[in-house]
């Protein structure tokens, strides 16, 4: 298949990427990949879906993945997994054989594996450059469900109109459901069963990089979990402490150990990212050297300095996504940045164990199977959103009061950087603005 028949089918069928920011996964074919690579690190602590699904599917995930290879002509397509999800792996190696040019990479237990950057590096010894993009090293990353859904386009013309959603943390029975895309978060916590605390509050996707939303929103492409704790949870606290405390904290007690900066994965890559630095610079409101603040803009955000290194319990990460807005809001582009070497020697003592993180976090009691129920649940009601990928929104093609069908465009690919919507269930429209569009049965 070439690339422009290939890409096409994705962008009509809204294949973007099943988590994280939700890149249209058309956007990552390119003849400058000599490499691909399959995210299976399951990144966050209590997220199951990915090796779940790869277990599950594994036959189709692997055609996806080697028609992606083919289409653009990689040299190698590598299964980035960690080593404990055994029974994943034991899967793979069923059918592995059956497609050349493909191997298996075992990774450690470790956060955040499931960053491409770290992933990049783990897998094929390759640096992105601070501020990169992976292709620009050759190498394209696809995660699983995404992978999933490109073989139901290419192979059942199915475009994605359900999400896998982890319910874990204060519910009665944690599990992994497919639901229609728009399902409210509220439908989505029933089908663990009651919550077992008085006053939840919902954090979607993980516990290190996800944010709290409330239990009327809706499931999008790229809700990958939703982890319910009480609002009195340490979690809870810490993520909704203040700027303005956080920065006062920071000039009371920040003693520049230097725990943040030598625990940060990016900056074990060799990227110019010091956290210690910044506190410095921003706790004493030090504009004279500008570096930690412009260096603000290699951050990946994935909380490690903040959520496990520091010893005071302070917020780099918040802090640092306070500055790096306000920089982004005024027009200020990443600086040129050459990697540092990497030191393995010293990196590879420096890793996060997936196990103390979750100590650490207060999380461990909720490390519990999600079994996969990979049926498509009804629900009679949903709130499809028409931007759920970055680019532009797709443009609502239907109205209010008109009849739709399960599968059919509801919002149409704009120009540039975009993909269709699709309606998830079968009824009729009962609302429709330039955000969303509302079915009922």
């Amino acid at each position: 298949m070439e690339i422009a028949e290939l890409s096409k089918i994705l962008r009509e069928n809204g294949i973007v990427g099943a988590g994280g920011a939700g890149f249209p996964t058309y956007g990552k074919l390119s003849e400058k990949a000599d490499t691909i690579l399959m995210n299976c690190a399951e990144c966050e602590p209590l997220l199951k879906l990915h090796r779940q699904m790869l277990q599950e599917h594994t036959q189709e995930i692997l055609k996806a993945f080697a028609l992606i290879q083919q289409t653009v002509g990689a040299k190698e397509a590598i299964i980035g997994i960690k080593s404990e999800y055994k029974s994943t792996i034991d899967a793979l190696k069923e059918y592995i054989d059956d497609f050349p040019g493909m191997r298996i990479h075992e990774l450690p237990g470790a956060y955040p594996m499931g960053d491409e950057v770290v992933l990049i590096y783990e897998a094929t010894g390759r640096v992105v450059r601070p501020g990169g993009l992976p292709i620009e090293c050759g190498v394209a990353v696809f995660n699983v469900e995404t992978l999933y859904n490109v073989y139901r386009a290419v192979a059942e013309q199915q475009p994605v109109t359900d999400k896998c959603v982890t319910v874990v943390g204060e519910v009665e029975h944690p599990v992994t459901v497919r639901v229609p895309v728009g399902t409210s978060i509220k439908e989505v916590v029933k089908m663990a069963g009651k919550i077992t605390t008085d006053d939840p509050v919902y954090l979607l996707g993980g516990p290190m990089m996800g944010n709290f939303g409330s239990d009327s929103q809706p499931v999008t492409k790229t809700t990958n979990a939703v982890i319910v704790l009480s609002r009195n949870h340490p979690l809870v606290l810490k993520k909704e402490s203040k700027f303005n405390i956080d920065v006062a904290r920071a000039a009371s007690i920040c003693c520049q150990c230097q725990s943040c900066t030598d625990l940060c994965p990016r900056h074990n890559l060799g990227h110019p990212i010091t956290p210690h630095l910044f506190m410095r610079s921003a706790a004493n409101r030090d504009f004279r050297d500008l570096e930690p603040f412009l260096d603000t803009m290699f951050c990946s955000s994935c909380g490690v300095c903040e959520l496990y290194s520091c010893p005071q319990g302070l917020a780099p990460r918040s802090m640092i996504a306070e500055y790096k807005a306000g920089l982004r809001k005024n027009g200020i582009k990443p600086p040129a940045r050459t990697a540092a070497p990497v030191r393995d020697d010293v990196r590879n003592y420096r890793r996060v164990p997936e196990e103390r993180l979750m100590a650490r976090l207060g999380l461990t009691q909720y490390d519990k199977a999600a079994p996969l129920d990979d049926e498509i649940r009804g629900v009679g009601k949903v709130k499809i959103l028409l931007s759920q990928h970055i680019g532009a929104p797709a443009k609502a093609c239907v109205a209010a009061g008109d009849m739709v069908q399960k599968d059919q465009i509801i919002g149409e690919a704009a120009d540039g950087l975009s993909v269709n919507i699709h309606a998830s269930i079968s009824g009729k429209v009962k609302e429709v603005t330039d955000r969303y569009i509302v079915i009922e049965e």
